[in-house]
């Protein structure tokens, strides 16, 4: 089998000719992009035409959408929202403009930031029923826990929803953009077994999260202004990031044509593995078992000789191989952070360690292996006192902007086709059904199970072999 470029018989159009074993061939169409040099194998006609399908584990080669939201070029470092480079963005906007250029695709004029803040600040009360829930969440459950529960819980409030009707659409981004936030402070709050805080109309964003998260009723909380500054930039570098496991997650549910409020429900589960929003926890955690800068050069060593346990994480990314440009612009905000709190986190200079002896050896350097936007946030989140279990919870605040940008575009271009992937089969061929006299014999009342280990799959990562003659 192999695959030439060249142009089509119609015009300029680029296409690929595959040649299949059979020895016929079929042509596809190439797609370029409006920015970046990724080309893209238009193969939607390919099954029909040859009887083939392709086999992609985790969609890795694969463009599940069109998409104008976000731009990832990966070896050269850059993200863009709707064109504007994300550190740009961190430096000059406010967390509800950016939530709007997401949402609506342009920078919001001065009149239709304030209309838009507004429309947030009415939808930030949360419904007395979904309020109602958090009485009965255990005091230790996790917050992200809590989040899967509520954020879905507002589907029953909001049933009403037609998402193919533009003003339900908005109105449910909006809705959402401005509760999730509340309710993650609610699930904090019932964490930790404080009472919930509403929020106030004359905060900002940021700093109305900060307010509800730390506030109590006994006495008046004054939002730290670099606090609120940190905060705003973290949602910004968290708002969206192409088509990552929860964004495609949300456009799969969403795809069912399910209530929104489910969809962003399956955006948080999604998002709580550590392989994914739990990232910046788990970079916390390799650093308090570091310890100190000393110990450093035996953490490289056992990385690099694969010792059992010994991972690094906070380092490369699917995407990116180079510095991951919010990384950079998170590096550079904790240790702001830190100075103008006047925090001392032993953690912060292990990091620095880590990450010059890591970008100094050739094993990471030549594996492409750079800090990602994790390896920082945590050690930033813990200056402002929001501890680990939070971590996952302020990933899923911020990236709701995203989801529910994403989902709407998809809703509103009629990309609606129903996400359903192929399977290449590798289990038993078919087989006769036996039946078997399985009644039960009589035994004494009181018997011991013993309960051993039973195989939980016929599933083997053995592939068929196919011929290519």
């Amino acid at each position: 089998m192999a695959c030439l470029f060249g142009k089509s018989a119609e015009g300029d159009d680029e296409e690929a000719v595959l040649k299949l074993p059979n020895g016929k061939e079929h042509r596809i169409k190439v797609l370029k992009p409006t920015s970046g040099e990724d080309l893209f194998l238009d193969i939607r006609d390919l099954h029909r035409l040859t009887g083939y399908f392709t086999f992609d584990p985790g969609f890795t080669c694969t463009g599940s959408c069109l998409s104008a939201i976000t731009f990832i070029d990966g070896p050269k470092g850059i993200c863009l929202y709707r064109g504007y480079p994300v550190p740009e963005l961190v430096e000059h906007a406010q967390a509800l403009e950016v939530a709007h250029l997401l949402l609506v695709g342009e920078k919001a004029t001065k009149e239709e930031y304030k209309s838009f803040k507004r429309e947030i600040q009415k939808s930030m009360l949360v419904h007395e029923k979904v309020k109602a829930m958090f009485a009965n969440f255990t005091i230790n459950a996790h917050p992200m826990a809590i989040m899967v529960a509520v954020t879905g819980a507002l589907s029953c409030i909001f049933s009403e929803l037609d998402p193919f009707d533009e003003a339900h659409r908005w109105l449910a981004c909006t809705r959402l953009i401005a509760k999730v936030p509340v309710l993650a402070c609610m699930a904090y709050k019932t964490s930790i077994g404080q009472p919930l805080m509403y929020p106030r109309a004359d905060l900002s964003y940021a700093e109305n999260f900060l307010y509800m998260m730390f506030a109590t009723p006994m006495e008046e909380y004054k939002v730290n202004p670099v606090a609120a500054k940190a905060i705003n930039a973290f949602m910004i570098l968290h708002m969206d990031h192409e088509q990552n496991a929860s964004t495609s997650t949300v456009r799969i549910a969403g795809s069912s044509q399910a209530n929104p409020y489910a969809c962003i429900a399956a955006g948080v589960a999604s998002l709580w593995g550590p392989a994914h929003g739990g990232a910046n926890e788990a970079v916390i955690t390799m650093l308090e078992q570091i310890g100190t800068r000393e110990n450093v050069g035996k953490f490289i060593a056992d990385v690099k000789a694969k010792k059992e346990g010994v991972r690094l994480m906070g380092f490369g990314h699917r995407v990116y191989k180079n510095y991951d440009p919010r990384a950079k612009v998170m590096k550079g905000l904790v240790a702001q952070v830190l100075k103008e709190l006047g925090v001392d986190d032993p953690l912060l200079g292990v990091a620095q360690e880590l990450e010059k002896a890591a970008l100094s050896d050739d094993y990471f350097v030549q594996r492409k292996l750079y800090p990602n936007v994790d390896y920082y946030s945590g050690i930033m989140l813990r200056a402002i006192g929001i501890p680990t279990s939070m971590f996952t919870v302020m990933f899923a605040m911020s990236r709701t902007v995203g989801w529910v940008s994403q989902w709407n575009e998809m809703v509103a271009e009629g990309q609606m086709r129903i996400g359903r992937p192929r399977q290449l089969y590798v289990g038993p061929q078919e087989r006769t059904w036996k039946p078997e006299d399985m009644s039960e014999e009589k035994s004494p009342s009181q018997t011991v199970v013993n309960f051993a280990p039973r195989r939980s799959s016929s599933f083997s990562k053995r592939v068929p072999d196919v011929s290519t003659r």
